[in-house]
């Protein structure tokens, strides 16, 4: 059995219009829900063995914010194709993971991130910026992810979780 963590980048500023979508960084609300959800994280005893993430500015500030916060000891591989992934895309990515890891985080983007959720558990959630699936895999070996392969264990909102007494 593996699991596999999906975060969505957190909130992405679009102050600048002259930078490229790949460039644009976090925005302050960005800055805060990613190590946020990287305590939360570390709090539910969600850690991820290995964090593969788009090397887009915004996606990468989130797994590096998120890590340091929840001293996430996973390394972190930076993925050209995460970047404006499909969601098989995103399955043949994901199928490439070392089997000495038996759990995995992908940091990406929307709408790839959320149809993958749905393509692996059957259902459709919205996944909104710097959000947190956790599902569990039906499979052994990372080669064998498929379609209806997951369960769905838990999605995490930062809105929902810092409104939270003591969260």
């Amino acid at each position: 059995m593996k699991t596999l963590f999906i975060l969505r980048h957190a909130k992405s500023s679009w102050d600048n219009p002259k930078l490229s979508d790949f460039e644009r960084p976090l925005n302050n609300r960005g800055k805060k829900a990613a190590p946020f959800m990287g305590e939360l994280m570390a709090k539910n005893d969600f850690i991820p063995d290995v964090i593969l993430s788009s090397p887009a500015k915004r996606a990468k500030q989130t797994a590096k914010l998120a890590k340091k916060a929840g001293k996430l000891d996973a390394p972190i591989k930076f993925d050209k194709r995460i970047y404006e992934a499909s969601p098989r895309a995103l399955l043949h990515i994901i199928s490439e993971t070392s089997n000495k890891f038996k759990s995995s985080m992908i940091v990406g983007h929307n709408s790839g991130v959320e149809i993958l959720i749905a393509i692996l558990c059957g259902e459709h959630h919205q996944f909104t910026t710097a959000n947190l699936a956790v599902i569990k895999l039906k499979i052994d070996s990372w080669n064998e992810i498929a379609e209806g392969c997951g369960n769905l264990k838990a999605l995490l909102r930062p809105r929902e979780q810092m409104k939270k007494p003591n969260g």
